[in-house]
């Protein structure tokens, strides 16, 4: 028999994963409706915008990502058949090479902000206060790994 402590924990867990699945999924269809890519995408091409003129290692990159990591090497390859990265090879490190985005692809990922941003308000947020999103926040980042 679980404790009344257990109990709740199972449920927010339980609760929390749900939420997650569901609000991608839901996010993955606004774009699909829209003609846009998957959100992996926008998650790559985002951090690799971040990262600047100087791109990102491969596994800095998967180190930044939101999404999973998952055949991150294949990805990476799709994206620069389709013109939205580039690789070039390090120099710290021969075998390795930096991503980069390219114009193309920050142009994809101006695109999807708005449909992403979107959903996010849809699915999302318009469920909450702006006092109760902060405290979320709050909580969620007190889990070890989430930070920021």
């Amino acid at each position: 028999m679980m404790s009344s402590h257990q109990e709740t924990t199972v449920t927010a867990w339980a609760r929390l994963m749900r939420a997650q699945q569901s609000l991608l999924a839901r996010v993955e269809a606004d774009l699909k409706k829209s003609g846009l890519p998957p959100l992996r995408w926008y998650d790559v091409l985002l951090e690799l915008n971040r990262a600047g003129s100087t791109g990102l290692r491969q596994y800095e990159l998967g180190a930044q990502l939101l999404l999973s990591k998952y055949n991150l090497s294949r990805l990476i390859d799709r994206l620069q058949k389709e013109r939205l990265v580039d690789r070039q090879a390090c120099a710290e490190d021969g075998r390795g090479a930096r991503v980069r985005i390219t114009d193309t692809g920050l142009d994809l990922l101006r695109r999807m902000w708005p449909v992403y941003r979107a959903a996010i308000g849809e699915h999302f947020a318009r469920h909450f206060s702006d006092r109760q999103l902060e405290q979320l926040g709050f909580l969620l980042g007190r889990v070890p790994g989430v930070g920021a």
